[in-house]
């Protein structure tokens, strides 16, 4: 269901969605809007502490920022492009959305070629393909640089072509923390900082609601 269409009055509602960006220009090459906000978004954070067996003062330091992962899930539903005969869904239903989603982790076709050609001419050592910068944003608050880990598709509905029409993604992705030199490193440490700040406009407590009066 359209929500914006059945409350018109209602106000814009934000989607978050996919990125990916060239890592050295910093062009924008694709943007992918997700069709319906997940209702939830599990977010784990390991800390990166010292390893254990040193000193006992070594277990306050910290190594580096946390390693956070991101795991959600998204449904894609072509009832309502349907329901209005839109002409692409009718003839691939769901299919180009989650071909966009797919093609994160592939490398591009031309690239393979390019490396086939590299290797039939007789080059030793070729380099690993590069692949776009993703960005997960969720929000103004949440732009972060990310790497897909875990990706499933589970496809619901069909048309009678065999065209899915409705499915759920999973996705599962890992922060990635890439250093100050290049584009996504900044973009990580706008992260954090946003972090420090919104950690900052919350309001400290005071020991008496724990139940002490002091740390002894």
């Amino acid at each position: 269901m359209n929500f914006m269409s059945a409350f018109p009055n209602s106000p814009r509602l934000v989607k978050g969605g996919v990125v990916l960006v060239d890592p050295d220009s910093g062009v924008v090459q694709k943007i992918i809007v997700l069709q319906y906000n997940p209702d939830t978004l599990t977010r784990t954070l390991a800390p990166q502490g010292v390893k254990e067996g040193g000193d006992r003062s070594e277990a306050l330091r910290l190594t580096g920022p946390p390693i956070e992962t991101i795991k959600l899930d998204a449904e894609i539903d072509a009832t309502d492009q349907l329901e209005t005969a839109d002409a692409q869904a009718t003839q691939f239903g769901i299919h180009p959305l989650l071909a966009s989603l797919e093609i994160i982790v592939y490398p591009s076709s031309a690239q393979l070629q390019a490396n086939n050609a590299l290797a039939q001419s007789g080059t030793l050592e070729i380099a690993p393909i590069i692949a776009p910068l993703t960005l997960f944003i969720w929000s103004k608050n949440r732009i972060v640089p990310v790497r897909l880990t875990d990706f499933s598709i589970t496809e619901e509905a069909f048309d009678p072509n065999l065209n899915p029409i409705r499915a759920k993604v999973s996705l599962g992705m890992r922060v990635n923390d890439l250093g100050f030199d290049v584009k996504g490193g900044s973009l990580f440490m706008a992260y954090q900082q946003q972090k420090e700040n919104l950690a900052a406009q919350s309001p400290g407590g005071a020991l008496s609601a724990l139940g002490i009066g002091g740390i002894p």
